[in-house]
């Protein structure tokens, strides 16, 4: 694997390779994106590709990823561009491309803007929470969580995430009456340690939660698009928000193994099931299913 920097006037874009360019078997780059994830959650995908060159990063602000624009928010117009520039850097023409959670949200807003980009994406769970029938309930369950967070740190505030999406099916009432998520239940600090940055828990990325795809441009480009969701998630917000996704784009979601994370390894501590997942991906890449 080789580290890479992308200077942009917005930001340094870090990078790793594995394998050569142009790729040694004549496809395309296979880049795996995430959002916040960065490139670190992407290791046990990649090294279940070791016949293909894997491009991994950190998107703008995480991670390696330094910005140089003075902004902290998080948008997928501007990740798109950023993911742009990198393609047109790694001169290997399109690529495929695996793209999770906000990272979908991204690749989804790059082949409306620069549809010669993309020959194929997955994009797996995009948390587009305004598309679903209970998009209100939804945004205020989101509200909810983050003055969990300004109001009492990172462990209540994780505590906050883990109830709103392991939540079955739409956020009713019976959901907002629950009593607060207790984040000693959760193995999670109950103390605080006065950090409010967090990419997750803020409202820094709500943009990309709140992203309508612009479902026309997306259509005319020429990539074919799947969105993919876990058999673990179809009831939870991210499995609802993958359905609406597709229903939107007029298709069908194609289900993958496991959960959000099920590309995982157990280096997170919620583990999925890699090699299950490695094998359907590479099934949908190549056509196959």
């Amino acid at each position: 694997m080789k580290t890479h920097t992308l200077s942009t006037p917005g930001a340094d874009l870090v990078y790793d390779v594995r394998g050569p360019l142009p790729a040694a078997d004549g496809r395309p780059p296979l880049l795996m994106i995430g959002q916040p994830m960065d490139a670190s959650g992407f290791a046990a995908l990649a090294a279940r590709f070791p016949e293909r060159t894997v491009v991994t990063y950190d998107p703008r602000g995480l991670g390696r990823s330094a910005r140089k624009d003075g902004r902290t928010d998080h948008t997928p117009e501007t990740q798109a561009d950023d993911l742009h520039t990198l393609i047109e850097a790694l001169g290997a023409g399109p690529v495929e491309m695996f793209a999770s959670s906000g990272g979908a949200v991204t690749a989804l807003a790059l082949v409306a803007r620069h549809p010669g980009d993309v020959t194929v994406l997955v994009a797996h769970e995009p948390p587009l929470i305004t598309l679903t029938p209970d998009g209100p309930a939804a945004v205020r369950a989101r509200a909810a969580l983050r003055d969990t967070y300004e109001k009492r740190g990172w462990g209540a505030g994780m505590a906050a995430f883990v109830a709103m999406t392991s939540w079955e099916g739409e956020f009713t009432e019976a959901y907002f009456a629950q009593p607060e998520a207790d984040p000693a239940a959760f193995g999670m600090p109950t103390e605080d340690d006065g950090s409010r940055d967090d990419p997750l828990l803020s409202d820094r990325s709500w943009a990309i939660s709140d992203h309508r795809p612009d479902a026309d441009a997306i259509g005319r480009a020429a990539t074919r698009v799947v969105i993919a969701v876990g058999e673990e998630s179809r009831a939870v917000q991210t499995g609802r928000t993958s359905d609406a996704t597709a229903e939107l784009l007029g298709q069908r979601v194609t289900v993958f193994p496991s959960h959000h994370g099920g590309f995982l390894d157990g280096e997170f501590g919620y583990p999925g099931k890699p090699d299950e997942f490695a094998r359907r991906l590479r099934e949908v890449l190549d056509g196959a299913a």
